[in-house]
């Protein structure tokens, strides 16, 4: 008896700890419409100077700053990004030309390089 109501209380608080721990949801695709994205995809064929958006919903880092990287090989882009409130969605996005070609990473990471979360695409330029 004492163990299941001791569990029925700590159990909550457990899920309250970690839903306080910062992180991420991050999706790629062709556009960002109301805050909603738009051509979700993994795999992109573009003409040169394409754009291809990342939407990140971020959840327990409010008041902080956020960086989000586009990386494939040595080459990488960086952006900060405001998080006023927990969750909040955001968007960033890479326009992407000629010898682009390739497999891509796009992480957010915290203030202090902590990756929240991240997404994987292919992208073909034509």
């Amino acid at each position: 008896m004492r163990r299941s109501l001791f569990a029925a209380l700590l159990l909550p608080s457990l899920l309250l700890a970690q839903t306080d721990k910062p992180q991420a949801e991050l999706k790629t695709g062709s556009a960002v419409e109301k805050m909603e994205l738009v051509g979700e995809s993994s795999d992109f064929k573009v003409p040169a100077g394409t754009r291809i958006f990342v939407w990140a919903k971020v959840t327990g880092a409010a008041d902080s700053t956020v960086i989000i990287v586009f990386s494939k090989g040595d080459k990488s882009t960086k952006q900060e990004l405001k998080v006023p409130r927990s969750p909040y969605r955001t968007n960033a996005y890479r326009t992407f030309r000629k010898g682009d070609d390739g497999e891509w990473t796009v992480k957010l990471l915290s203030a202090q390089n902590t990756e929240l979360g991240s997404a994987t695409f292919k992208v073909e330029v034509q």
